[in-house]
């Protein structure tokens, strides 16, 4: 039981420290600018709650899905690290989106293009994104179902922390104001960018070593 108990923790803190809600609540907030309340709402429960079946499905049969269609970690990395880089670049030049700016002839598409953002980018790659993925499968391998069923709940856990971050950051909003928001926003896409390159270059570098 306590040895249960001390692999529970491991596992929620190793998770906390790759997904780190707290950095990604100024994200949300960025990628939210200008939408309803209820759209946010929606948008912070629908991504964690992706999030979680994404993680959760590779947590049962990630090793199964990478040897079926051929997939490697790196190149899982690479892949999450262009997408990250692309989001970050757009939100650090500003550049208008069908996400940040919809048509406003088209209410329906508008409000389809606002709950998009829930799949991507924060659902993946950001919260479920190649980093926690990789953790997930390293937890999980050669682990019996109950760990494997652990791992699962503590991420449930901490994604309901970081839905409970997301939905709190209304009242951060109103604390530091629009103009400082749109700051964060041009910050928060810097960031984005280097992360995006950071992935890409350990998924070279992963590529590399796993092929020599």
């Amino acid at each position: 039981m306590v040895e249960l108990f001390s692999y529970a923790m491991t596992v929620f803190i190793g998770f906390f420290a790759m997904m780190n809600p707290i950095a990604n609540m100024p994200i949300f907030l960025s990628l939210t600018e200008g939408m309803s309340q209820s759209e946010k709402r929606t948008i912070a429960i629908q991504s964690n709650f992706y999030a979680f079946v994404i993680v959760t499905c590779f947590s049962f049969l990630g090793h199964i899905i990478f040897n079926v269609f051929g997939i490697t970690i790196p190149a899982l990395r690479i892949t999450g690290g262009i997408l990250v880089f692309l989001i970050g670049k757009e939100m650090l030049t500003g550049s208008p989106s069908e996400i940040h700016t919809p048509s406003d002839e088209d209410n329906q598409k508008s409000l389809q293009a606002h709950l998009s953002v829930a799949i991507s980018p924060l659902a993946t790659p950001i919260l479920g994104g190649p980093g926690t993925i990789a953790t997930a499968m390293n937890f999980t391998e050669n682990k019996g179902f109950i760990e494997t069923c652990i791992t699962v709940v503590a991420f449930a856990l901490l994604c309901i922390l970081s839905c409970i971050f997301f939905l709190s950051g209304e009242r951060f909003l109103h604390f530091i104001g629009e103009s400082a928001i749109k700051v964060i926003s041009r910050m928060m896409g810097l960031i984005l960018a280097v992360i995006g390159v950071q992935l890409f270059i350990e998924g070279v570098h992963g590529a590399l070593k796993f092929q020599y």
